[in-house]
């Protein structure tokens, strides 16, 4: 068994769709990034990536590329998972903490659930959403940004 780690994070910013876990969410604010700044998705490549000792989504999806500038995440995942499936490994789980003052989360995680199980060809029964609030804390607090981490782990197959 392997495995990895993720995190990113984002700052709110105007004129930006929210889109977490694939999800888009009804929201004045979104996040600023090169690509559509899901860091649901991207902390869940950066955990693949780590656990099938590939490197971390910077070295694959670089921000100084214009190939990637504005793409949807869901497109990053689907290369990662080739890469992973390259790797002759399998995902055997993803558990994923959603750090968050604004929005509630709750009402869209098994969406966030369902998309990653689908898109990683996996169960969605091995696939954990989870979200959290900073109570006031930092940038995620008071309402700045949002953040995500998250592990998975590889089986590898011969």
């Amino acid at each position: 068994m392997l495995f990895g780690i993720g995190y990113d994070i984002h700052k709110f910013v105007e004129n930006r769709k929210l889109v977490l876990g694939g999800v888009e969410f009804d929201y004045h604010l979104g996040l600023l990034g090169h690509s559509d700044a899901d860091v649901v998705l991207h902390a869940v490549c950066d955990a693949l990536l780590g656990a099938a000792a590939l490197g971390d989504i910077g070295e694959h999806f670089p921000d100084t590329d214009p190939k990637w500038r504005g793409v949807s995440s869901k497109l990053l995942l689907f290369k990662v998972a080739d890469l992973v499936k390259e790797r002759r490994c399998k995902v055997n789980n993803v558990d994923v903490m959603i750090l968050a003052q604004k929005p509630k989360i709750g009402s869209k995680k098994l969406e966030m659930k369902k998309n990653i199980a689908e898109w990683l060809h996996m169960d969605a029964s091995r696939v954990n959403i989870k979200a959290t609030t900073m109570e006031g804390v930092d940038a995620i607090g008071r309402g700045e940004a949002i953040a995500a981490q998250a592990i998975a782990s590889l089986c590898e197959y011969l």
